[in-house]
């Protein structure tokens, strides 16, 4: 069995410790086969040993974000979900696997991000495959009326010249959302308040980056009519301004 060559949580501070690999195998000369540690789950997941887009590995915002997201299942169960970053697609599948979500992935444009997500699906039980979508930030979105009520993300702000890019594809999904049903516009503004609002944008960031870097994002999200609330545990909830205020 071989071993990776190093572990992204060494790229971290001790207290992200999450992540530790139980067992590495290199499957192919651009794949690894990690097994990783979920809230009460452990899934197989087959990474690429290198990828130019980043989408090669699971990095500590996925696990800490994944706890959080159970602590606080009422917020999500039964909401139309999308992730954007998925690189892997482990945290979809986590999320399909102990919540029964209705989530779809997304990333860049790339059909070996998109193969390696079904791939995963596959090893891990899901099947059909979740649905994905090829998108690359700032360009036009693939669907006209996107009718996703939350939006996860994790470990995603890691470019900074792509912020404005994200701002702008983050800002049509939440700004354009049309649900389905009449869910949403049935809440009362107690309802929406008791949690989540409608639509919203969830985000857990782990990695290190400059003060200054990560303001830049925040400060480009109210620049764009959004509104961007830290609820604790470095997760942050992002909505139009125009929303009804979260409790």
């Amino acid at each position: 069995m071989d071993i990776a060559l190093f572990s992204p949580s060494s790229l971290f501070a001790e207290d992200d410790d999450s992540s530790a690999d139980e067992e590495t195998t290199e499957t192919c000369q651009n794949f690894v086969e990690r097994t990783h540690q979920f809230p009460e789950m452990e899934l197989l997941i087959r990474e690429f040993s290198f990828h130019e887009l980043n989408a090669n590995l699971l990095w500590p915002g996925t696990f800490a974000f994944a706890e959080w997201l159970v602590q606080h299942r009422s917020w999500i169960e039964g909401r139309r979900c999308i992730e954007l970053g998925s690189g892997t697609g482990a945290l979809a599948i986590f999320l399909r696997k102990a919540l029964h979500l209705d989530i779809t992935t997304s990333d860049y444009d790339d059909q070996e991000i998109e193969e390696n997500i079904a791939h995963n699906c596959k090893a891990n039980g899901i099947t059909p495959v979740l649905p994905h979508i090829k998108h690359s930030w700032g360009e036009a979105f693939p669907i006209v009326t996107p009718d996703w009520d939350l939006v996860i993300a994790s470990d995603i702000l890691l470019y900074v010249k792509q912020y404005p890019n994200l701002i702008k594809s983050l800002s049509f999904l939440l700004k354009s959302y049309k649900p389905k049903t009449n869910k949403a516009y049935l809440l009362t503004e107690n309802e929406q308040n008791d949690g989540l609002p409608y639509p919203a944008f969830l985000m857990s960031w782990r990695r290190r980056i400059g003060k200054e870097d990560e303001s830049l994002f925040f400060s480009g999200c109210e620049n764009a009519g959004l509104e961007v609330k830290h609820l604790g545990s470095r997760v942050y909830c992002i909505k139009p301004i125009d929303n009804c205020d979260m409790s």
